[in-house]
């Protein structure tokens, strides 16, 4: 009988077949397999491995294989998972070793879900593989980017240790011999929007100094302190150079001075911007040539120009040497995960479904959110509530929404508790009055004309499903519904009886006799594909990975019959929403809301805005927002009355802002009495704001950016320049970087340097006491900063170290701050570079980055 062993997913005999080929042996590195491997590759199989969705070559035994999936915060584009608060709440925390359980949580769902589809003879699609491209370590430097909320905030330091957390959950131990995932470090380089501009943005403008000691450092710490597996270049030029055809940033920068040996992706769509775009290439030939040289290993994208590069080889354009250096980079990290070995060798291969969702990892989710609730206002004490309230309001538009709590880049929850749902925790059914209130920015309310509406002579809307997204053959069912639609595939609902998941289309239809002649609104709200046609004439089409909102004003007269058809199909990977109702636009009336509320004293306004408005590149338009981001960060204004309504109404008002990116509050900070900053707190977030605002959980969150007075006091938005920007580059804001409120009063003693004159590549250790004088057990967090004093064009001070503090009432704490010798490196304008310099520096320690929060030291380097 003749010994079999397993390779690659192939069967080889020892001795009927010939030995196990070099790169089929998972005792050899992953590089000298890669090496064997691409050896044995055509040029044409070689450029298909260069797509992110990458065909199998069965011949060789390599599986098909995608390098898109996302972990933002949990598992994306699939159900049943964790979904965590957005990471610039995570930011909030100042808490990376949590970040760290959180991201190794999410890799351990990542893991378990592929193994599953592999168990299930499932092959590799986009959003279930095993290459996440998580942390994006943009710097937050503008509060109007709609994408700011996948950051860690607007400084570099912080952004840093949270992304080496994220790298590191996510990759698992170096010293394993198969990485969990492979993570990636996004976007290189310099990219914070606009989200309208950033496929033809050519960022020249930039002085070396905020390249290098803004842009520049949580790549670099990704890089060399995480050992990050993945770079993705963005889309703007830099320097009139596309990032993914830039040597620089790709060879010289990475590569040559930071030591990166990985693999470098496209965001998607990033090479063919070259030639359609930028126009820095003339054909998808040269721009693939131009990408490639550069440095770019994996393309993304919709038609890929990588797939020209056998042609390029055959003009003289490139050199087939030249493209095995991507090849063997990507073929490493496969074999890295371990994809193409026998699962039984492959320590992760072994997570089960049981830790999905699992009670653990749910617990991790409510404790990082409660760390990221961040008090920013609390005027005689109003918080905590009382739980023997008589009676509170819960209104606003953002009190009983689970995708606002979501975030974006998210996953699916078994369960979400929104805020109204957290109230409900802590009180009696008889103790909540709750109300929507108003919109987040519309200014009316919607009188359903849905009454009016009929087919087949029965009120209402018919809907017919398909199990295809062609609407072809016998509908798998049809129902009936005389509410407005609303219906979604979160959490694994179905749009109707025997309707799949996914790969799906349905048609909604109703005939429209309106009562009377006037303008009518037929509201349609939803994602993946969806199509609004009225008397057969197409109002309204998109194909969109994100929900969007489209606005149909109609004409109508009375007794007439309009046909109103939807037609709907799911597509792509996307997730499946769909909402419509129709009807006539009503201001809203504040004091019919407020005379609903005669026996209320207490109102607690769930606010701000969501996900829906702030974004990636959406087809959105509306006052005070545009395709994702903001063109101002003012409250909306139907918020920012209603507020001034109540206080006019002599009510206590606790304002719940919910947020990825900061607010201007000024005018709130009169009309409220208290204010929280709850972010997109996940699938719990509604339960830590209620833990928060009852006092169950002492509020222990700082502001990872910084809340402006006004839109007035913000730069030019497309100006790159750090000047004005964040807690750096201005002193006057409303709320500082770093400034976060508790319920206990904490007192910061007088620190101790464990030296005052040191060498430049020596470390430093700062004691700094803190004590706890006030009545309840709670957290602070200690923030050092740093400045050279003669540095005159430099920050007003630098983030270098944080640590929290946890301590009981009436408690003294020594908290050790350890500073190597890094913390002082500041860019050099004399060399162009950054470095330790000799000289004076100033620490500065406290609770925020406000001058009012901080003490201060001086030493000398020399």
């Amino acid at each position: 009988m003749r010994k079999i062993i397993v390779a690659c997913g192939l069967l080889f005999s020892l001795s009927g077949w010939g030995q196990t080929l070099p790169y089929q042996n998972p005792e050899l590195s992953p590089a000298e397999r890669a090496k064997d491997l691409v050896s044995r590759l055509t040029l044409e199989e070689k450029a298909l491995l260069m797509c992110d969705d990458s065909e199998a070559i069965p011949r060789l035994g390599i599986k098909k294989f995608n390098w898109w999936s996302e972990a933002l915060h949990g598992v994306a584009n699939q159900g049943n998972v964790t979904v965590f608060p957005e990471p610039v709440g995570m930011a909030a925390s100042f808490n990376e070793k949590l970040v760290f359980e959180i991201f190794n949580a999410t890799s351990d769902e990542m893991r378990a879900k592929h193994n599953e589809r592999v168990r299930n003879g499932l092959e590799d699609t986009r959003f279930h593989s095993l290459s996440v491209w998580t942390p994006n370590v943009n710097i937050f430097r503008d509060p109007r980017w709609g994408r700011g909320q996948e950051t860690y905030g607007e400084d570099p330091y912080l952004t840093s240790q949270m992304g080496i957390a994220v790298v590191k959950g996510l990759q698992g131990p170096e010293d394993e011999k198969y990485r969990k995932l492979l993570a990636c470090a996004k976007h290189y380089a310099v990219h914070s929007g606009p989200e309208w501009s950033r496929h033809s943005a050519n960022l020249n403008n930039i002085s070396p100094r905020d390249l290098w000691e803004t842009y520049l450092p949580a790549f670099k710490a990704l890089v060399q302190k995480a050992d990050v597996r993945e770079v993705m270049c963005a889309y703007q030029r830099l320097d009139d150079d596309p990032c993914c055809g830039s040597t620089r940033l790709l060879q010289q920068i990475l590569r040559d001075e930071w030591g990166f040996k990985y693999l470098v992706v496209s965001d998607c769509g990033a090479i063919a911007d070259f030639w359609t775009s930028h126009k820095s290439s003339s054909d998808a030939v040269h721009a693939a040539v131009k990408g490639t040289m550069a440095g770019t290993d994996v393309e993304c994208g919709y038609g890929y120009a990588y797939q020209k590069l056998p042609e390029a080889v055959s003009r003289g354009l490139i050199t087939e040497e030249e493209i095995d250096k991507h090849v063997l980079r990507l073929l490493e990290g496969r074999f890295e995960l371990g994809e193409m070995d026998d699962p039984s060798l492959v320590k992760w291969s072994q997570i089960p479904m049981s830790v999905v969702n699992s009670k653990a990892h749910k617990d991790l989710s409510l404790n990082m959110s409660r760390q990221t609730m961040t008090l920013l206002q609390n005027k005689n004490n109003v918080l905590p509530l009382s739980k023997s309230i008589r009676k509170i309001a819960v209104i606003g538009p953002n009190a009983d929404d689970k995708p606002m709590l979501w975030g974006n880049y998210n996953g699916t929850p078994n369960q979400t508790i929104t805020i109204l749902d957290g109230f409900k925790t802590k009180l009696k059914k008889n103790q909540i009055i709750y109300m929507k209130g108003c919109d987040l920015v519309n200014d009316k309310t919607l009188e359903s004309y849905l009454d009016q509406c009929s087919i087949d002579g029965k009120p209402g809307i018919k809907a017919t499903f398909w199990n295809n997204p062609e609407r072809q053959g016998e509908p798998v069912s049809s129902l009936r519904t005389t509410q407005p639609i609303n219906v979604t595939t979160y959490g694994l609902h179905t749009f109707g009886p025997g309707v799949n998941l996914e790969k799906f289309s349905a048609k909604y239809e109703t005939v429209f006799t309106p009562k009377e002649s006037g303008e009518v609104l037929l509201n349609l709200e939803g994602c993946s594909y969806f199509e609004l046609l009225v008397n057969g004439q197409a109002m309204a089409k998109r194909r969109t990975w994100r929900t969007t909102d489209t606005r149909t004003m109609l004409q109508v007269e009375k007794g007439k019959e309009y046909k109103i058809e939807i037609l709907y199909a799911q597509v792509e990977n996307w997730a499946a929403n769909l909402k419509f109702n129709l009807g006539k636009e009503l201001p809203i009336n504040y004091d019919e809301s407020i005379s609903k509320l005669k026996n209320v004293d207490m109102v607690v306004f769930v606010g701000g805005i969501s996900p829906q408005l702030e974004g990636e590149e959406m087809p959105l338009n509306l006052p005070g927002f545009k395709n994702g981001d903001r063109t101002d960060i003012e409250l909306p204004a139907v918020q920012r009355n209603f507020l001034k309504a109540l206080k006019e109404a002599s009510k206590q008002v606790v304002f719940v802002n919910c947020s990825g990116s900061s607010m201007a509050l000024l005018p709130e900070t009169e009309s409220c009495d208290a204010i929280l900053q709850a972010w997109y707190g996940g699938e719990l977030g509604g339960q830590a704001v209620a833990d928060v605002l009852f006092g169950d959980y002492n509020p222990s969150g700082k502001l990872p950016v910084t809340f402006y007075k006004s839109t007035k006091q913000l730069p030019d938005y497309e100006d790159y320049s750090m000047k004005g920007r964040t807690y750096r580059y201005m002193s006057d804001p409303l709320f500082p970087f770093g400034f976060g409120l508790s319920y206990t009063d904490f007192t910061v003693g007088t620190a101790q340097c464990s030296k005052t004159q040191l060498r430049t590549e020596e470390a430093l250790t700062l004691t700094v006491p803190i004590s706890n004088t006030g009545k309840r057990s709670g957290t602070e967090v200690i923030q050092v900063y740093i400045r050279k004093t003669d540095d005159t064009g430099g920050p007003l001070k630098s983030l270098k170290a944080y640590a929290r503090a946890e301590l009981a009432a009436g408690a003294t704490q020594d908290i050790e701050i350890q500073l190597p010798a890094e913390s002082f490196e500041c860019f050099d304008p004399s060399t162009n570079t950054m470095r330790v310099a000799p000289g004076e520096y100033e620490l500065f320690y406290g609770t925020s980055s406000a001058a009012k929060d901080l003490q201060s030291v001086k030493v000398t380097l020399l």
